[in-house]
């Protein structure tokens, strides 16, 4: 699907509770010398951000620190290519482009958790909503009493050099909107504040500190902070979890951990400690 700029649709006021969002407003709060954001985007449609923006930097056509976003996705993809699909305008859809060169390619993993730190701090100071993160990259808010997920991140190879995370946050949806009951949104989980846009310029300055800090410290996890801080907000440790492992293996144990690479290190009933670094996370009741 083609992207459409946001300067030419006659439909972007058909909604009064969701404006549209001001890209040159975001431009002069983001884009500056010597920043991490070299160009913001804001478009009203397109299939997936991930997709445009990995196609355009394997066209040489994106620099590093751009921004995509859109309005509305019709092809927003999860983990597992799973669809992330919502109103217009209801929540934050975008991509980012990272050529983290000064890091080695073997640390380059820890982006993920590190957007999901930044979307938890930017949201915290933003939105004034506790949000938690389950491994490896869903954002938890809690409505009523209950977990529900309210956002997703996905990373994408660009090239040799470069990695496209994509961000979904439902920000306004409705409990009548939600795609399945174990969903949320900033508003149903009480924010103090739904305008998107410093909600955005929010997330998007914690991501810039966050890559910034761990950039200098050539990705270590440990020395950046970033390993201590992803364990403090993570929901998952401490809890007795599934991980659907790939070729149809599952384990069932403890999440005790989040090691230097990233992984999610499981302690089974045998007394066994595994670490996944790729699988789906179900959180259990306690045995």
């Amino acid at each position: 699907m083609t992207p459409r700029d946001v300067s030419g649709d006659d439909s972007r006021w058909s909604d009064l509770d969701r404006p549209p969002l001001n890209a040159a407003a975001l431009r002069r709060g983001l884009v500056r010398e010597g920043g991490l954001w070299s160009g913001i985007e804001v478009v009203t449609g397109t299939g997936s951000t991930n997709s445009d923006l990995v196609a355009r930097a394997a066209a040489g056509k994106a620099a590093e620190g751009a921004v995509l976003v859109a309005e509305e996705q019709t092809a927003g993809r999860g983990r597992l290519d799973r669809q992330w699909t919502a109103p217009a305008r209801s929540g934050l859809f975008f991509s980012v482009l990272l050529t983290p060169t000064d890091v080695p390619v073997a640390r380059w993993g820890w982006l993920p958790l590190l957007t999901g730190v930044a979307v938890a701090t930017g949201l915290s100071r933003s939105a004034g909503v506790d949000t938690a993160l389950k491994w490896p990259n869903d954002l938890l808010v809690t409505v009523g009493g209950q977990e529900r997920k309210a956002g997703g991140i996905l990373a994408e190879r660009a090239g040799d050099h470069g990695v496209v995370v994509g961000v979904g946050i439902n920000v306004t949806l409705r409990e009548d909107e939600l795609p399945v009951p174990t969903a949320g949104s900033l508003a149903l989980a009480g924010a103090v504040s739904t305008d998107r846009d410093p909600l955005l310029r929010g997330v998007l300055r914690a991501l810039e500190e966050w890559y910034d800090r761990w950039r200098a410290a050539a990705g270590d996890p440990t020395v950046s902070g970033l390993q201590e801080t992803y364990a403090a907000g993570c929901a998952t440790l401490g809890r007795r979890v599934r991980a659907e492992l790939p070729g149809d293996r599952s384990l069932v144990g403890e999440a005790v951990a989040v090691d230097g690479d990233g992984r999610l290190v499981i302690a089974t009933e045998e007394g066994v400690q595994e670490p996944v670094g790729a699988g789906d996370i179900v959180h259990l009741r306690p045995a």
